[in-house]
């Protein structure tokens, strides 16, 4: 249960004074639906003005809060701005310029003859000087020097600074004073305002030691929630499982190991072998063979008289590694069944009698493997395919099916830099593949100008005329979800024009069955184009298709950009990747561009990419969800990750965990940053 003191943070954004359902859905767009999220929306930047007697003390460009008296209102003809002219305390004359439907409040703010506090930027235009559309009109002089530092914040269609400013400021008001959690020497060492003093100080514009502040307690909930599970896993009774190869020898394999996938089973074979269970991560790029060392651990299970489960995030992927397991596996007789939510009647009712009975050894499929009304006989192994899709509470709900609690192997096709696996994966022990097994074909990566659009359409009709097929990735609007969808939608419609019925559309928006039936008809080769937005399935496998094109590929991190790579060259035949870039590209962009050309190393793409981004992008932030954290950025996450990790052992080795007098601030700080199955697993452990 929440601490009661907490309570007045998670209750909804509508108790605060202002927020009607109007605002609710912008508010949302920005994820602040509760009084909590609206402390951690910290500003992107400031505003510095200075307050001047008069004109003659600024600059031209300059932010100023200046007093002004209008004198005469200049409305132009047709469209133009009205223009209010106003002089300072010296005679300086200035004009206050209202474009469009603004010029209507500009009267009403500024009457004539009365004096009032103007915050804005200084410009010139031809001989005069003049402020477009002024941040702020006072008639005190106290309410507009108040404005000397003013946060910007990241907005939504239908929210203006101001407005978020104020709901900001009253959710801030209200906060309780709470115990401190950090370790007493650190944070003296590193001069650290109290919590409660960072939020204000961090939305008034005291960046750093303030902003360090509320991004160190993310990190520290999060090591330390992680350490909780890792903790509990070891404590929990497991089945050590060995088995004797003779299925293992079966498999049939197009080619032989790597040194890294035999590296990768040696670990797993030694994990499995404990009485503790096995909580693993096998970090592979698209392609290095992850399936093949999920396989070998499952007959692992298998020759040990267990049962193993591969749990995918979507359906189609379900279906895709249920093929290529039982394609393996041929040789060995091992039963492998497919259980999706789509599953009914008898079909449905054989799986479940045989995980019940045990006489299916292994089981592939959604959420669906995990329900109340699937029994196994004796599940020993999961398998999570696409960690990144599953959160530690939703890891934790599938370790409770097993009579003991199961070993858990968790697959990604993304690889993570090292310093945001301890971030991500701290609970875990991590294996990497970084080899690719011999006859995957390197994809050829080009890069094209937007304005080479025909050709480029020219070339994928060739293409599709051999009787391959090809994917195109349209681009990501940052901040609107429409604008993505319009972009995708315009170019399937012009794409539809010229291929007709070959063509299908994917995106986020569609409902789920119109998502795979779309998906599906493509990967049977019904469909011979799929358009889509980034929503492309991870790991979705068309060996036909060998042909990839992403519009605006200078929008796209690098790590995403290689993972839609990746959606081809999984066949025999030669594959090719067209970055298609607009005009002016920043350095970052063109280095990003070129880097794709010049590598298909995911790993060291990874840690490029984090170089890249710098501290100023948080890695894949509003595109891909690379790490769990909304306040920390990568400059802090490198710094004070490794410092909270410490801090987190101290208190549990050395502080007495969550029951001393720091534990139990550690409590709270764990349900603040909604890390509560940290403090979960405790009890139920």
């Amino acid at each position: 249960m929440r601490p009661d003191r907490l309570n007045p943070l998670f209750v909804a954004a509508d108790s605060l004074k202002g927020v009607g359902p109007g605002l609710a859905r912008p508010l949302e767009r920005l994820g602040l639906t509760r009084v909590r999220d609206f402390l951690y929306h910290l500003p992107d930047r400031f505003v510095q003005r200075r307050a001047v007697a008069n004109l003659d003390e600024a600059s031209v460009g300059e932010n100023i809060v200046v007093a002004l008296t209008p004198v005469e209102y200049r409305a132009s003809t047709g469209r133009g701005p009205l223009r209010v002219l106003a002089s300072d305390a010296a005679g300086n004359v200035c004009a206050i310029s209202y474009f469009g439907r603004a010029s209507y409040s500009g009267k009403k703010q500024l009457p004539l003859g009365e004096t009032r506090w103007i915050a804005g930027r200084l410009d010139q235009y031809g001989q005069m000087l003049q402020i477009v559309h002024p941040d702020h009109v006072t008639e005190e002089s106290g309410a507009a020097l108040g404005q000397l530092v003013e946060p910007v914040y990241p907005l939504s269609e239908g929210l203006t600074q101001g407005r978020l400013a104020a709901l900001i400021h009253q959710a801030v008001a209200g906060v309780p004073e709470l115990p401190e959690w950090i370790e007493p020497g650190l944070f003296d060492k590193m001069k650290l305002p109290a919590w409660r003093d960072a939020l204000e100080l961090a939305h008034k514009g005291e960046h750093g030691p303030a902003r360090d502040r509320l991004a160190y307690d993310e990190l520290l909930a999060n090591s330390l929630a992680l350490m909780l599970v890792r903790n509990a896993n070891r404590a929990r009774h497991g089945t050590p499982l060995a088995g004797d190869g003779h299925l293992r020898a079966r498999i049939d394999l197009p080619f032989a190991l790597t040194g890294a996938q035999t590296r990768s089973i040696a670990e797993i074979e030694a994990d499995l072998a404990q009485q503790a269970p096995m909580l693993r991560l096998l970090q592979g790029d698209v392609g290095s063979g992850k399936t093949v060392v999920a396989l070998e651990a499952m007959l692992i299970a298998v020759e040990a008289g267990a049962q193993a489960a591969m749990l995918a995030p979507t359906e189609i992927l379900a279906r895709q590694h249920f093929e290529t397991l039982k394609r393996m596996a041929t040789g060995t007789g091992v039963e492998i069944a497919l259980l999706t939510g789509r599953d009914k009647g008898r079909a449905r009712e054989a799986t479940l009698m045989g995980l019940h009975d045990g006489s299916i050894p292994i089981v592939v499929g959604t959420h669906a493997i995990f329900q109340d009304a699937v029994q196994y006989r004796n599940l020993a192994l999961v398998v999570i395919d696409e960690q990144h899709r599953f959160g530690v509470g939703q890891r934790l709900m599938l370790a409770q099916k097993g009579k003991r609690t199961p070993h858990c192997l968790a697959m990604t096709a993304t690889p993570i830099p090292r310093t945001l696996t301890l971030a991500q994966y701290g609970e875990m022990d991590v294996s990497r593949l970084d080899e690719m097994p011999p006859g995957r074909q390197p994809i050829d990566t080009r890069v094209v100008a937007v304005e080479r659009m025909a050709d480029v359409i020219a070339g994928v009709e060739r293409h599709l005329a051999t009787g391959q097929q090809a994917y195109w990735v349209c681009p990501m609007v940052r901040e609107l979800e429409s604008e993505d969808l319009a972009a995708a939608e315009a170019r399937y419609a012009e794409l539809k024009l010229r291929f007709g019925d070959d063509v299908v559309l994917v995106h986020g928006q569609l409902r789920p069955e119109a998502k795979d039936a779309a998906m599906e008809r493509f990967a049977s080769g019904g469909a011979k184009l799929l358009v889509a937005t980034t929503v492309i399935e991870v790991g979705v496998d068309v060996p036909n298709a060998t042909l990839m094109v992403i519009e605006q590929a200078e929008r796209f991190g690098l790590a995403q950009l290689h993972q839609l790579r990746g959606r081809v060259g999984r066949g025999a035949a030669a594959s090719t990747c067209l970055l298609l870039r607009s005009g002016a590209l920043s350095e970052t962009a063109k280095r990003r561009l070129a880097l794709m050309r010049e590598t298909q190393d995911g790993f060291r793409i990874a840690e490029e990419d984090l170089d890249l981004r710098g501290g100023g992008e948080l890695l894949g932030t509003r595109q891909s969800g690379d790490t769990p954290f909304r306040v920390a950025n990568l400059e802090q996450i490198r710094r004070l990750l490794p410092l909270a990790h410490d801090d987190a052992r101290l208190l549990i080795e050395r502080d007495g965990g969550l029951t001393g007098e720091r534990g139990s601030a550690a409590r709270l700080l764990l349900y603040l940053f909604e890390r509560d199955w940290g403090v979960q697993l405790l009890r139920g452990g």
